[in-house]
């Protein structure tokens, strides 16, 4: 089963850029798929993560770790 992850992000957020540059690297190098998810443009996740984005989700897992997160958090998220 392959991982999957979602990083709930939205625009002009300059940590999410960063979130986004971090996880895109650490998912080539392992082979890993994400897609970034627009918080603004669902009520339910916009009251979720509103005050917590970046947050990076594994599907399979439900686990998630929020910003600020390292090359080393996302590495144990998806062993």
């Amino acid at each position: 089963m392959s991982v999957l992850l979602k990083l709930y992000s939205t625009t002009h957020c300059r940590l999410c850029e960063q979130a986004e540059a971090l996880v895109k690297k650490m998912c080539l190098q392992n082979n890993v798929k994400f897609n970034v998810i627009e918080i603004m443009d669902d009520a339910i996740l916009l009251d979720l993560y509103e005050l917590k984005i970046p947050v990076l989700k594994r599907l399979d897992t439900n686990s998630e770790i929020s910003w600020p997160f390292s090359a080393i958090d996302i590495e144990q998220l998806i062993s």
